[in-house]
């Protein structure tokens, strides 16, 4: 192998003293210490045995160091947004009509984390005059710091980490990435404040993403919905375990190829109502903003209760929100779940074995392909009943048999798949595993219903594809605009210290 002479130290110690020179004496300070550990750390690898070993801790050692300089530069930018001089801000403040006094002293928050690890950040308190009402730090809201603990940088990371991992993942992570050492309480109290932050600006966001979609998909557009409940492991109710519900909104276009999804779902309640109000503002929201040729509205789901009060009681009785006619939607009834029911016909009929496998393949072929496909299949199962009796019990067969002849009008899949419409509830199944399952049902979960629909606002923001959206959307929403707390800013209007 051929060998290179290893190079010189990129710089110098007296050049790099003198380059900190040039910055604020406190800063340079504070820089030199960690800029002349990466030069000597860039020095000795270069001059020592080069291998994957090396490398690795080459890197690591690197990134803490870099870590280290961030952390000093953003904690000196942080500190210098107020003056040292009080009397450069205004006196009183006035924030959603309460008056507010200033403190000349700064205090210290030491337990702001950064993306580059904790800093400590000294700011004016300003107290109420007159209410009672906690004191505020201007300093603090204008920066967006969340629960006074995460600059909205490293919030923003936590919400997606949380929408993503454990509680446990989550914290290791921040302490490998970040060198951020937090409770679990802490954690929890800044991820509720995003999930809360952000679920005010989901529903828009979606909004944009299913008009986005349907002007991909172009002309004979499909709007799908669909919704579905999954058992969720909660705390001290109802022998830990309660339904929670999930929802989806696709659009597809003309070939039936499903484009794009957003997600909605709530922890246990009872009769589902919030669930219901958020899918149908949703809906009502899509068809209010979009301007061409009304898309089909499809229902896909199973026959539970839930399921079929929506419909019955709101989704077909829902009117176009701008020209008020009756919106006209066609409910799918899955049909794989149909298919389980062919199957308890089978086996009432011939009992379990080679022959009722046979049988039921066959008639959910027909199901599927043939034209009234329905009819030819109960046909079928009634005739074999008069021909050669049941092997099964009477009741297996009847209660079969009559689910499937009282939702005839939901089972035309011939007609379905000449439209290129859904005929399957897989995207709602899928949510219950991607959204609850595989976050919430982890080995030993059990959950409050706040805390759990914390993670599940993140997670359908998550899932939906829109989280730099809303998160961005959040942050404008928390800017103060009436606060001015930086040098040469007005001191204000209205009341005036005396």
């Amino acid at each position: 192998m051929k060998e290179y002479n290893s190079p010189t130290p990129l710089l110098a110690t007296s050049s790099l003293e003198s380059l900190l020179g040039s910055l604020p004496p406190e800063l340079g300070n504070r820089l030199l210490g960690p800029l002349l550990a990466i030069v000597r750390l860039i020095a000795e690898f270069c001059h020592g045995q080069v291998s994957p070993k090396s490398a690795c801790d080459f890197e690591q050692r690197l990134g803490e160091l870099l870590r280290e300089v961030g952390r000093c530069f953003g904690e000196w930018a942080y500190n210098h947004c107020e003056p040292d001089d009080p009397g450069l801000l205004p006196a009183q403040i006035k924030l959603e009509g309460v008056w507010y006094r200033r403190n000349d002293r700064k205090t210290a928050n030491r337990n702001v984390a950064t993306l580059f690890g904790k800093i400590t950040l000294m700011r004016y308190l300003y107290s109420p005059i007159e209410e009672l009402v906690p004191c505020i730090f201007p300093l603090e809201m204008r920066l967006g710091l969340t629960a006074a603990r995460a600059t909205a940088a490293l919030a923003g990371r936590v919400g997606l980490y949380a929408a993503q991992c454990t509680q446990q993942t989550v914290l290791r992570a921040l302490a490998r990435d970040h060198g951020v050492a937090w409770s679990v309480s802490t954690l929890r109290k800044v991820t509720a404040a995003v999930a809360q932050g952000m679920a005010e600006h989901r529903r828009a966001a979606q909004v944009a993403k299913l008009l986005e979609l349907l002007r991909e998909a172009g002309g004979q557009a499909t709007l799908c919905v669909g919704r579905d409940g999954i058992f969720t492991p909660i705390r001290k109710l109802h022998r830990g375990y309660c339904e929670a519900a999930v929802a989806t909104v696709s659009v597809l276009n003309r070939l039936g190829k499903r484009l794009g999804t957003v997600y909605l779902a709530r922890m246990p309640q009872e009769g589902q109502g919030t669930l219901s109000e958020q899918l149908t503002s949703l809906i009502l929201d899509v068809l209010r903003g979009w301007d061409g040729p009304l898309p089909r509205l499809v229902y896909v789901t199973d026959a539970g209760h839930h399921q079929t009060k929506y419909f019955k009681k709101l989704l077909r009785r829902l009117r176009h929100p701008l020209t008020g006619k009756r919106l006209r939607w066609e409910w799918v009834l899955d049909y794989y779940h149909a298919c389980k029911y062919i199957t308890d016909l089978a086996e009432a009929l011939f009992g379990q074995g080679r022959e009722a496998a046979a049988w039921a393949a066959k008639m959910r072929r027909w199901l599927k392909d043939k034209p009234k496909g329905i009819h030819r299949v109960l046909h079928s199962a009634a005739a074999l009943r008069n021909l050669r009796g049941l092997s099964g019990t009477a009741k297996a067969f009847d209660d079969a048999y009559s689910y499937l002849r009282k939702r005839i009008p939901h089972l035309n899949y011939h007609g379905y798949r000449r439209r290129r419409l859904p005929i399957g509830s897989g995207v709602t199944e899928a949510c219950c595993k991607t959204v609850v399952t595989q976050r919430m049902k982890q080995s030993g979960m059990t959950w409050k219903l706040e805390g759990g629909q914390t993670i599940m606002d993140l997670r359908i923001i998550y899932l939906s594809g829109i989280w730099e959206d809303v998160y961005a959307a959040h942050l404008r929403a928390t800017e103060v605009q009436s606060l001015r707390t930086q040098v040469g800013e007005s001191q204000g209007s209205g009341r005036n210290a005396a």
